[in-house]
């Protein structure tokens, strides 16, 4: 399937490596990058986009930061309104104070929103005409913290690599954050109260310690549904080659230790195998009560997607297009319904945007049951690629994030039109926003007359069984046009072969001469080719003169006729030579030639008399052997073809036209089995296929 969408594109001043849509506002779009610390030229900024419009993308605010710092690495959203927002941002310290233990990497900021727009434009689309409204407010930095535990190593690299937050909750439950080092000397995870516009070190709720080297990948934090209190939080991150799990509770008591448990692990290849490498994980989101993961192959091999239990066990597989070498960044968003689906169609869509070093963008789709009890082992589930976006970037895409979407819960005859936007960075300062339209779901009525319900919800790819019927029906009829197609080939091929049929195809040249005679049948029409037959049988409106012949003629010419066998009419080529083919083969062998040259060029030819030859020599006023008799003579062999068309050598008939012709023989005394086909070589027979034809056409 693909995908119909809009693409906005602009190029900023320097690199990107975050961004983050506004939960409240989706048509606000915060960006983040830099050159990093000591970078002339380049500066670290964080920029506000407004993103309402489909197909442009305009600055609203940019945030100058000390260019003595290291640049933006992440971006979340913490709190929003519609005059304002705050956000959380990982940025480093300046290497002086990194080296004095003090890397305050976790800064907040307050953004004031510019007016909303007119009312009337679509999710999709500003009004016609509107200008992006002008931004009148300043943002302010509110305050900044330092989660990790400070090193005291010569060189200072340690950087906040990955900042996610848990999702808002509708009953404005408590909502947890955590954030993992990049590059530290011991690898180090903190999870914090996220419900504060300006987090500080009393708000953290755990710390998990990875190990000297050690680094988290990606995490991600979700609340337990089943939860009263609204207060534990089930966290997940993954390393190189394991994913972990762990509980957490947002009152947490610093005394507590935060236990994990790693659920799956890359196995090590087989001591025989040549490479010892890995697959690797790279990113990891929930999908709730999923876990879905990230993975490339090792030496650029590829990427795929696994579905994980959160137990651990792995019920999918998606492996990426086998152009991408590995994937660089993974964004999730699930499209929820205000109102329970029917049970004929229990179906919640995940949409799902995969980055692939190729700067390609994979968008796929995931249904799966809306509440408990989920299916064992993974069934009915199943990735579904929707589109393949190439070359949205010059370089490297760096981030991707898909904007939130609240379902409306108004009639359908009021509902406006629903789009879900995907943006993305790039470290060659370009940001790109494709804006996907939505369909709802149920569908909306198709007469006026029929009640108007409130919509359910909205999916990125139209219902699987509405789809797959379609699919699987434009697929049957294909087969069906194909088997008729090729039925006819074959009918048509068979038919010229056998000689029924003018040529078209050609087939009787596709068969080897062994074949050809096993399969070609007695031409039934005399020397008239099969073209002029049915340019005779369309000339007569279809139907043919026959011969008045009884069917009991038929079995008299096949069965009865050769009691009589002369040697008419042969006295103008061997001065009226006569007799039976004993005796004229006789003749011919007496002169201990078997070739005919010693009978001075006259060959010995069989004639069988047909019916319409009757008629002619009645008409003639000639003398004629009686229907259905058997003539041998003598003619010179250039004149044979002339007085009897399509005569031809014993050596060249076919099989079972030599097997009619022997039998004829034999009833009619002139030849016998025991003196075998050797006397009958060179001997030229003609005009049986002829008569047996036109018997066969009169009883039709």
């Amino acid at each position: 399937m693909s995908l119909d969408y809009a693409t906005a594109k602009k190029t900023l001043s320097c690199p990107l490596y975050a961004a983050d849509f506004d939960p409240q506002n989706n048509g606000f779009l915060l960006v983040g990058g830099g050159g990093g610390e000591g970078r002339s030229g380049v500066g670290n900024k964080i920029t506000l986009l407004h993103a309402f419009k489909k197909q442009e993308l305009s600055e609203v605010i940019e945030i100058d930061l000390s260019r003595d710092e290291d640049s933006v690495t992440s971006l979340a959203y913490a709190q929003s309104t519609d005059l304002w927002a705050t956000a959380f941002a990982g940025i480093n310290s300046s290497t002086k104070e990194q080296k004095e233990g003090n890397n305050q990497h976790l800064r907040s900021f307050l953004l004031d929103y510019p007016p909303k727009r007119k009312t009337g434009a679509g999710e999709g689309d500003a009004a016609q005409g509107e200008k992006p409204p002008e931004y009148a407010g300043k943002p302010k930095a509110l305050g900044r913290v330092s989660y990790f535990t400070p090193t005291t190593t010569a060189k200072p690299e340690t950087f906040q690599r990955v900042l996610r937050l848990s999702k808002k909750r509708k009953d404005n439950g408590p909502r947890m954050g955590a954030v993992a080092t990049g590059l530290a000397p011991e690898g180090e995870i903190v999870m914090f109260a996220a419900d504060t516009n300006s987090p500080s070190s009393n708000d953290i709720r755990g710390r998990i310690n990875l190990g000297e080297k050690e680094e988290a990948a990606d995490l991600d934090l979700a609340p337990i549904v089943e939860d009263d209190d609204a207060s534990n939080f089930l966290f997940a991150y993954c390393t190189d080659y394991d994913v972990y799990t762990a509980t957490r509770n947002f009152n947490y008591n610093r005394s507590e230790k935060c236990e994990t448990q790693c659920i799956h692990s890359n196995p090590h290849p087989d001591v025989f195998a040549g490479s010892k490498a890995r697959p690797k994980f790279r990113s990891l989101r929930f999908l709730t009560p999923f876990l879905l993961i990230l993975q490339n192959f090792p030496n650029g091999k590829g990427a795929e997607l696994l579905l994980m239990q959160t137990s651990g066990t792995i019920l999918l597989r998606k492996r990426l297009h086998k152009k991408i070498k590995s994937g660089t960044a993974l964004t999730v968003c699930s499209l929820p319904f205000t109102t329970p689906a029917p049970k004929s169609e229990p179906r919640v869509q995940h949409a799902i945007a995969v980055a692939g070093a190729d700067t390609s963008i994979t968008i796929i789709t995931l249904d799966t049951p809306p509440s408990a009890p989920y299916p064992p082992a993974g069934k009915d589930l199943k990735f579904k690629q929707q589109e393949l976006i190439k070359n949205s970037h010059p370089t490297s895409i760096t981030s991707l994030a898909f904007s939130c979407h609240i379902p409306p819960t108004t009639p359908w005859v009021s509902t406006p039109a629903q789009y879900l936007k995907l943006a993305s960075t790039s470290i060659a300062n370009t940001v790109v926003v494709h804006t996907f339209p939505l369909f709802p779901y149920p569908p909306p009525p198709k007469t006026p007359h029929e009640d108007t319900k409130p919509a359910s919800g909205y999916l990125l790819a139209p219902p699987p069984h509405r789809r797959e019927t379609a699919t699987e029906t434009l697929f049957s009829l294909m087969m069906a046009c194909l088997a008729i197609a090729l039925s006819a080939f074959a009918l048509q091929a068979f038919s010229e072969i056998r000689g029924v049929s003018p040529e078209v195809l050609g087939a009787k040249g596709w068969l080897s001469g062994s074949w050809h005679d096993a399969l070609v049948s007695p031409n039934i029409y005399g020397s008239a080719s099969p073209q002029e037959v049915f340019d005779n049988f369309v000339s007569r409106g279809g139907m043919r003169k026959a011969p008045v012949m009884a069917a009991s003629s038929v079995s008299t010419v096949l069965q009865g006729s050769g009691s009589s066998v002369s040697s008419a009419a042969a006295g103008e080529a061997s001065g009226g030579l006569k007799g039976g083919l004993r005796e004229l083969v006789r003749s011919r062998d007496r002169g201990n030639d078997t070739a005919d040259e010693g009978n001075d060029g006259n060959a010995i030819v069989v004639h069988h008399t047909s019916f319409d030859e009757k008629e002619d020599n009645n008409n003639n006023d000639s003398p004629t052997p009686s229907k259905g008799e058997l003539s041998a003579a003598l003619h010179p062999e250039e004149l044979i073809q002339q007085r009897h068309k399509g005569a031809r050598k014993w050596e060249d008939l076919a099989s079972h036209e030599k097997e009619v012709w022997k039998r004829r023989l034999e009833e009619a005394g002139q030849w016998a089995v025991e003196e075998g086909e050797t006397v009958l070589k060179g001997v030229f027979f003609s005009g049986l296929a002829g008569a047996v034809g036109a018997a066969v056409h009169a009883e039709l």
